[in-house]
């Protein structure tokens, strides 16, 4: 009944969105002569608003044609590597170039798509061969591909850098998780460790990942401690309607989790929004596009199976498994003092409202038998939990430190 219900809002509020947008067309026509009129373009900058704030959206391109390396534009493309039921191993092929280190970037199965990542996979583009995990929105898998859990998810992560290759050749593999995949990411390094996996990456990187949330708790962690799993079994899980190829699986949808994080942030969210609105009234359309380009990506959601939200509330936020020892992988204890030779980078954002600090920084003590030397550790002064991997602090101060450990560890 509750995606039921959501579809039914939705389509509803499609519909208005697309007479709003009509409507801001109309008034913003030269050859309307209401367009002139004094509240001609404040009523428009309204409608716009609405619109934009209401419309359905799908799944966004990245869009990233070309990279500028050694001052030379060259042209890029998108190549699937490997397709798999619940996502696929996407490469970033650069024309003519074929040297610099492989680097897999892992994003967050949380609500958004892979495209949440696309400044950071710009930012690396020059520097790196990049791979990203392409997840697909769990209403879209047909009930006959079967679950999707945290055991699988690591399978796949070990899965996508066995199709990289062995870890040899100029600058070596290399993986870079987003939050959420820190753990799973931290799991894999440590299972393919112990099993002297030749694929193993050199480094790992994790950005603002909930490692062990006991340290500096967040509302996010405190929402997923103060309730009963069953809660959230009975609470947050829908099932896919009939309308998609997903009818029948049981998922947390991805609306409830941007419901969740607009409503942290609301008073943020509404200021953003004012100011769209008033730079649209100034005329000050690329302001207002900054923005739009924004929320265009952020309310851009999809649903991520049951299985897997649970099990990640229990492993992670509820028993914290990893920080204390008993984390599994199907039965098999995931051991950080297997990890002797993989360089770990822990990166946090001073004002990360997601991921506290420290939670991140924990992944770096756990690895009892991996020398100091290969540890590092970097606290981005003034960065949220989106400025960690996306816009100008990521660019200029994050991702230089990156490239050097890659660089340091390849």
């Amino acid at each position: 009944m509750l995606y039921d219900a959501y579809e039914f809002q939705r389509s509803m509020m499609a519909g208005a969105s697309r007479m709003a947008s009509f409507g801001a067309d109309m008034l913003n026509n030269p050859a309307n002569p209401f367009a002139y009129l004094g509240g001609g373009t404040v009523v428009a900058s309204a409608l716009e608003v609405f619109a934009h704030a209401n419309a359905t959206r799908g799944k966004p391109a990245f869009g990233l044609d070309t990279t500028t390396i050694d001052g030379r534009e060259v042209a890029v493309r998108e190549e699937i590597v490997l397709r798999k039921d619940f996502g696929q191993l996407k490469r970033f092929v650069r024309d003519g170039i074929d040297h610099g280190p492989k680097l897999l970037i892992v994003a967050p199965m949380s609500g958004h798509y892979a495209t949440l990542l696309r400044g950071t996979v710009e930012r690396m583009l020059p520097f790196a061969d990049v791979y990203i995990t392409d997840w697909r929105d769990a209403r879209s898998v047909p009930l006959s591909a079967g679950r999707f859990d945290l055991d699988d998810y690591i399978d796949y992560l070990i899965a996508f850098l066995e199709q990289i290759g062995p870890n040899e050749g100029q600058g070596g593999t290399h993986m870079l998780a987003v939050c959420q995949p820190s753990v799973p990411c931290y799991a894999a390094a440590a299972l393919m460790s112990a099993d002297k996996n030749p694929c193993r990456p050199k480094t790992l990187t994790m950005m603002g990942g909930p490692v062990d949330t006991r340290e500096a708790p967040t509302a996010v962690n405190t929402l997923a401690t103060e309730r009963p799993h069953a809660w959230f079994e009975q609470n947050v899980i829908a099932t896919v309607p009939g309308n998609y190829p997903g009818a029948g699986r049981k998922v947390y949808p991805g609306f409830l989790q941007l419901a969740g994080f607009m409503s942290m942030n609301l008073g943020n969210h509404m200021v953003s929004h004012w100011e769209m609105y008033k730079h649209l009234v100034q005329g000050d359309g690329e302001s207002a596009s900054q923005s739009q380009d924004f929320y265009e990506e952020y309310r851009s959601v999809c649903d991520m199976t049951a299985e897997f939200y649970l099990q990640t509330i229990d492993v992670v936020f509820q028993s914290h498994a990893l920080p204390r020892g008993i984390m599994t992988h199907r039965g098999r204890l995931v051991d950080p003092a297997a990890i002797t030779d993989i360089g770990l980078l822990a990166v946090e954002g001073e004002r990360d409202d997601i991921s506290g600090l420290g939670q991140t920084k924990a992944a770096l003590t756990l690895a009892t038998a991996l020398p100091d030397e290969k540890k590092r550790y970097l606290m981005a002064e003034g960065a949220g939990h989106y400025g960690i991997f996306n816009g100008s602090r990521w660019r200029d101060k994050i991702a230089p430190v990156v490239e050097e450990f890659i660089t340091a560890n390849g």
